[in-house]
């Protein structure tokens, strides 16, 4: 029997559905269902999420903090657009930080477990990487192996400090581990360029192991310009039906 107070349990069901309306809602944002400048209605969203506004509420404030979502002066909220540098600087911020955690993984010495971890994310994506050619289904999986690894490198610095700003990080929009790389199945180097990334990975977390602090920083630097390149890919390219979410910054202004 539950001791929790009917208080506490409805506050705990809210906030389970303030998370996955902040999941779906997002959802609908990148999938270009729910165009940038379109201003959000809360009751719309309570018929189209099924949930009450009180957890609507919740997950409009979460996405503004986000930033997919602006507050406006006459209240409310409509989805925000972003210039291209606004991405480009999120994904430099996020290099930056997986640089220094990396460089502390390596200094402060990672667990045999972690380790372990680490290889088996791995020798996961050079099973993705094998196939001749690259499905959706390909795709997604490497997509939940990369940002597996990710996380793991993270983790390796033991610094929930940094921990929680990298995770405030690649929470903005495109700028996670993975946040470009369905677009990449539209290119014919999306394989080659996906085989640099993995090369990547294996050299950081020798560094890591070898203690070898400035090198893995390096690395982890070096690993975010892949996705400056395909931030350039992306809001230049010609088919964006297959990551419609684009279209937030190719409407952007310079200023965003």
């Amino acid at each position: 029997m539950s001791n929790r107070s009917p208080a506490a349990s409805l506050d705990a069901d809210n906030g389970t559905q303030a998370v996955k309306a902040q999941l779906r809602l997002r959802e609908l944002i990148l999938a270009g269902e729910l165009p940038g400048g379109t201003r959000i209605a809360e009751l719309a969203l309570v018929d189209r999420l099924g949930v009450s506004r009180t957890p609507i509420r919740a997950a409009l404030m979460r996405l503004e903090q986000e930033g997919l979502l602006q507050a406006l002066p006459s209240g409310g909220y409509a989805v925000r657009t972003f210039s291209e540098r606004d991405v480009s600087d999120a994904i430099e911020l996020r290099g930056t930080l997986e640089g220094l955690l990396a460089r502390l993984a390596a200094e402060r010495g990672p667990t045999a477990a972690q380790l372990a971890e680490a290889r088996d994310c791995l020798a996961g994506i050079d099973a993705v990487l094998a196939q001749p050619s690259l499905d959706d289904e390909a795709f997604l999986r490497y997509v939940r192996l990369n940002e597996r690894f990710h996380v793991l490198m993270a983790e390796m610095a033991g610094s929930p400090v940094l921990a929680r700003e990298l995770e405030r990080v690649v929470r903005l929009p495109f700028a996670s581990p993975s946040g470009f790389v369905v677009v990449q199945a539209n290119s014919a180097r999306a394989r080659d360029m996906l085989i640099v990334a993995q090369d990547q990975h294996r050299q950081v977390l020798d560094a890591i192991e070898q203690g070898e602090g400035g090198r893995a920083e390096a690395i982890m630097r070096e690993h975010s310009r892949l996705a400056q390149r395909n931030l350039r890919e992306a809001v230049r390219s010609a088919d964006i039906e297959r990551m419609p979410g684009v279209r937030l910054i190719r409407n952007g202004s310079d200023r965003g």
